[in-house]
C-alpha cells in the first residue's frame, strides 16, 4: 500500500507492508514511526474488529519504507489496516495497486479527516501516482491539487467493500464558489498621508514596514489594510500557502485555495515557538509561515520578548525558517512583509510626547529592545503623527479606497515582475544588491551621492544602502518610469531613514 509522509512541507511517498507469521500474537511498527503512529496498533486493531472484519491472531510486523524517514501522525492509519487486512488474505491487494490512501482511523472504524493533505496530494502526484483515496473531510481540499483522481471514503468497511468489490467509494463535494472580497478599507483611515503613502510604497515592492507614533494614531488600522491592497496569489503561491495553513490544521473546512495574501498579528505574549514555529518532534509551522506571500504584524514589538524578535532576523533575509530538532531538521517558506507598530515610550501617552512621564533613559530602553540588526532589515521606517480635530472631522473629500490603490499596486507589481523575471524574482524586495548595483541596473553617480555619503560616513550600512535602492525602484514603478531618478532615491532614502515627510507638501 502507497501512503504519503511529510517532513515540513515536502511529502515523500511511504510503502506501507505488513507480513504476517507464526508466533505470538503481536503488531510491531518499524520505520521511525512517532508516537501518534506507534499508537495506530491500537487504533487498526480496534477499526478493524468493529468494521466485521476478523483480526489475524499471528504476529504482524508492519514497514514503512524508506526505512531511514521519519514518519509522524495519523495519516498512515488505513493504509495500514489496508495492507494488514490483504496480507491476511482478507482482501485482494490489486485493486489498491498504485493508490495512495491517507486517512486517520478511529475506533469504530470511521475515517477522520488528517492535516497536510494538499501537500501530500501534490507530493503524490511528485511521485508519478494519479489516483488517491482520502477521508470525506478532507476530499474538495485534494481536488485543488491538478492532475490526480480524488475519491473518499467515511469509514474502513466502505473502503474494504470497494476493494471486494461491493460498493463504490464517494466522489469528492462540488468546489464552492469564491467568497466576495470584504475586510478592511483603505478608505477608513483619516488623514495620515505618510502612512497611507508608506504603504502603498511596501505594496508595490513587498517591503518591510516599521510606524513609531503615539497610540489611537492609526498605525493598526494601516497595517490591517495592507492585504487589501496586496495582488491576489496567483497559482504557485496559493498551493504553496494553503498547504502551509493544511499543516498546520488551520485550513478552513470549504477546502478552498488560500488567494488572499494572509495576515498574522500574534499577541505579544507569543513564545518562540509560536512565532518562529516549533513543538516536540518535527516543529510545525508558526505564524512567520502562516504569513508567508502575506503580512506578518507585529503590534506593540517592543512587549515581544527578546529571543522572538532576534528569531525573525535570519528569516527575513532568506524568505526561509530551519527548524533543527532531535528527530530532524524542518524547512517552511517564510517569504513575508513584516509591519512593525511601536509606541515612543512604555507611558505611550495618547496627548503626545510633550506629555510623556518616562526618562530619558526608560525610552531608550523600551525602544532598544528593536534591535539595530533588526532595524537594519526594515525598509521603511516612519513616524506616525497624531490626527488634528480638522483631519478626523473635516476632510474635504472621502479617503481614497482599497481598491484604487491596489490597481496601481498591482501594475507596479507587474512592471518589476517584467523587469526582474529573468533572475526568478517576484518584487523589488527580493532582489540581491549586487544585481542593484550592476550595469543596466546601476544607478546613475549623482543619482546615490547622498547614499553613498552616508555609508562613508558610517550612518548606512551596506544592507541599508541596497535597501533603499530597492525602495527607489518600488517608487518609480507606482509612477511608471522604467528606471528611478535622483528624486526617487532621496525619497526612499527618507522613507528609510525615518525622516520622510508628506510627499505632497
Amino acid at each position: 500500500m502507497l501512503c504519503v509522509g511529510l517532513v515540513g512541507v515536502e511529502g515523500h511517498l511511504i510503502e506501507v507492508e505488513a507480513d504476517l507469521s507464526p508466533g505470538l500474537p503481536a503488531v510491531v511498527l518499524t520505520g521511525l514511526p512517532d508516537t501518534a503512529l506507534h499508537e495506530a496498533r491500537d487504533r487498526v486493531r480496534a477499526a478493524v474488529v468493529n468494521s466485521g472484519q476478523t483480526w489475524p491472531n499471528r504476529r504482524i510486523t508492519v514497514n514503512l519504507l524508506p526505512a531511514t524517514l521519519p514518519k509522524h501522525g495519523s495519516a498512515f492509519d488505513l493504509a495500514i489496516a489496508a495492507a494488514l487486512l490483504a496480507g491476511a488474505g482478507e482482501l485482494p491487494a490489486a485493486p489498491l495497486e498504485g493508490v495512495v490512501v491517507l486517512g486517520e482511523l478511529g475506533l469504530d472504524g470511521a475515517v477522520r479527516p488528517i492535516r497536510g493533505v494538499l501537500p501530500m496530494v501534490a507530493a503524490a502526484v511528485r511521485a508519478g501516482m494519479t489516483r488517491v483515496i482520502v477521508p470525506l473531510g478532507n476530499a474538495r481540499e485534494a481536488t485543488v491539487v491538478p492532475g490526480v483522481t480524488v475519491r473518499a471514503v467515511d469509514s474502513l468497511h466502505r473502503l474494504v467493500a470497494y476493494v471486494r468489490g461491493e460498493d463504490r467509494l464517494l466522489d469528492p463535494p462540488p468546489a464552492l464558489p469564491e467568497p466576495p472580497v470584504g475586510g478592511p478599507d483603505l478608505a477608513d483611515v483619516a488623514g495620515q498621508e505618510l502612512g497611507r503613502y508608506a504603504l502603498e510604497v511596501a505594496a508595490a515592492g513587498g517591503h518591510h514596514l516599521a510606524m513609531l507614533g503615539p497610540p489611537g494614531a492609526g498605525k493598526t488600522m494601516l497595517a490591517e489594510r495592507l492585504p487589501s491592497v496586496l495582488p491576489p496569489l496567483d497559482d504557485a503561491s496559493a498551493l504553496e500557502v494553503t498547504a502551509l495553513h493544511s499543516i498546520a490544521g488551520v485550513l478552513p473546512h470549504d477546502g478552498r485555495l488560500v488567494r488572499r495574501p494572509p495576515f498574522q498579528a500574534p499577541h505579544h505574549s507569543a513564545s518562540l515557538a509560536a512565532l518562529v514555529g516549533g513543538g516536540s518532534g518535527l516543529a510545525r509551522p508558526g505564524a512567520l509561515s502562516l504569513a508567508h506571500r502575506g503580512v506578518l504584524f507585529l503590534d506593540e514589538a517592543p512587549e515581544f520578548a527578546n529571543a522572538a524578535l532576534q528569531a525573525l532576523r535570519q528569516p527575513l533575509e532568506s524568505g526561509r525558517v530551519l527548524l533543527a530538532r532531535a528527530r530532524g531538521n524542518t524547512e517552511y517558506p517564510a517569504r513575508v512583509q513584516m509591519v512593525l507598530a511601536a509606541n515612543p515610550c512604555p507611558c505611550a501617552n495618547p496627548a503626545g510626547d510633550q506629555f510623556c512621564e518616562c526618562t530619558a533613559l526608560a525610552r531608550r530602553r523600551y525602544l532598544g529592545k528593536l534591535s539595530g540588526p533588526l532595524l537594519d532589515r526594515i525598509d521603511i521606517q516612519i513616524r506616525i503623527q497624531p490626527l488634528s480635530a480638522a483631519q478626523l472631522m473635516t476632510a474635504s473629500a472621502p479617503a481614497e479606497g482599497s481598491p484604487e490603490v491596489a490597481v496601481r499596486v498591482a501594475a507596479a507589481r507587474s512592471a518589476a515582475a517584467a523587469r526582474w523575471s529573468p533572475g526568478g524574482w517576484r518584487v523589488n524586495a527580493e532582489v540581491p544588491g549586487p544585481q542593484l548595483r550592476r550595469p543596466p541596473f546601476r544607478l546613475a553617480a549623482r543619482d546615490t551621492a547622498v547614499l553613498r555619503a552616508g555609508l562613508d560616513r558610517g550612518v548606512l550600512s551596506a544592507r541599508g544602502f541596497d535597501r533603499i535602492l530597492r525602495l527607489a525602484w518600488s517608487i518609480a514603478d507606482l509612477d511608471g518610469r522604467d528606471r528611478p531618478t535622483g528624486t526617487d532615491v532621496d525619497e526612499a532614502a527618507q522613507l528609510r531613514m525615518g525622516e520622510a515627510h508628506d510627499r505632497n507638501s
